[in-house]
């Protein structure tokens, strides 16, 4: 049987249910206001680990609704500024990746064909295979996808190019593709076109399936800052595989953990954004960012995959 909905609550009685569950509110009026714009819920979501652990007596691990001593609400709020400040450095170096990736596709496999994205013979045959339940091939299924983009496309461009040619050439029709469509488009390549594009990123040939997962974790990340999700403690989805035998990777020394999680994409998006762009200092803000997050019980550095809870570990990037 399941329980009653949840009944509404004012901003007084919010705060007052904070201090019945054990956390410092030093000023009522900033709390009320900053609850009133963001919301109790998603704030509810930093201040999360907080709250004390719990084993039910059926052995289910679950969190009490007291929180633990030293939990402040002003330092709720700066950790969620922390999250806000994280997920505009990780859109900059997503913007590049995106951007970059998309002009080498479209040189790529343009100078094969113009038209070479409605090109079957540059899939991969699996991609081309209907799928169980007699649902259509991935080929398929992005092809449906990237005619609707073109079909709701008002850029002038567009238009343009379809009044006056045949087809949209490859370097005006990948401008409608989103992190999504990109991403499923290079899974769907053969390997040596794959290999053509991560020649250009500095990544040996045969790593495709790596950066395929690069790229579809890159997705997830672009959508949770898209939609203002918090990010900070967040695993990948899915877990980022390194590049074996990488001298880079070999120096991290990451364990699964940091794979997992925000330490681990940032290694990856530093990777690429550095051969992007070898005198960005998108890393170096990183660190600063992470050197300066606010404290909160239970709200650790290991939670992002760092090792430790001393700070960016700096001297593993080459930054001081």
């Amino acid at each position: 049987m399941t329980d009653p909905v949840k009944v509404h609550k004012e901003y007084d009685q919010l705060i007052d249910l904070l201090l019945s569950r054990g956390m410092n509110v030093p000023d009522r009026p900033h709390a009320i206001k900053k609850i009133s714009q963001v919301g109790y819920y998603r704030l509810s979501g930093f201040w999360y680990p907080c709250r004390i652990p719990h084993i039910t007596p059926e052995n289910i691990r679950t969190r009490l609704d007291q929180v633990r001593q030293g939990t402040n609400f002003r330092d709720v709020y700066d950790l969620y500024l922390f999250d806000k400040n994280l997920r505009l450095l990780m859109m900059n170096a997503l913007e590049r990746v995106e951007v970059y990736v998309r002009s080498v596709i479209a040189h790529e496999i343009g100078k094969i064909s113009p038209l070479g994205y409605l090109d079957d013979t540059l899939i991969n045959p699996k991609h081309l295979t209907p799928r169980r339940g007699g649902r259509c091939s991935a080929r398929d299924e992005w092809l449906t996808k990237h005619s609707k983009e073109i079909a709701k496309s008002r850029e002038d461009c567009i238009k343009w190019h379809e009044g006056k040619y045949e087809g949209l050439p490859f370097w005006v029709a990948i401008e409608v593709w989103d992190f999504g469509l990109m991403s499923k488009y290079y899974a769907m390549l053969k390997d040596g076109h794959r290999n053509g594009i991560l020649s250009r990123l500095g990544i040996a040939p045969g790593n495709g399936a790596i950066f395929q997962n690069w790229l579809s974790a890159m997705n997830v990340l672009r959508n949770r800052c898209a939609h203002h999700s918090r990010i900070w403690n967040k695993v990948n989805e899915p877990k980022i595989m390194p590049l074996p035998n990488h001298p880079y990777f070999e120096r991290l020394r990451m364990n699964d953990d940091a794979y997992e999680r925000m330490y681990g994409m940032i290694a990856v998006l530093w990777l690429l954004v550095k051969e992007i762009g070898p005198g960005s200092n998108w890393v170096r803000d990183v660190a600063d960012l992470i050197d300066k997050k606010p404290y909160l019980p239970g709200c650790n550095l290991t939670a992002m995959g760092f090792p430790n809870n001393e700070g960016f570990p700096r001297e593993l990037f080459d930054i001081q």
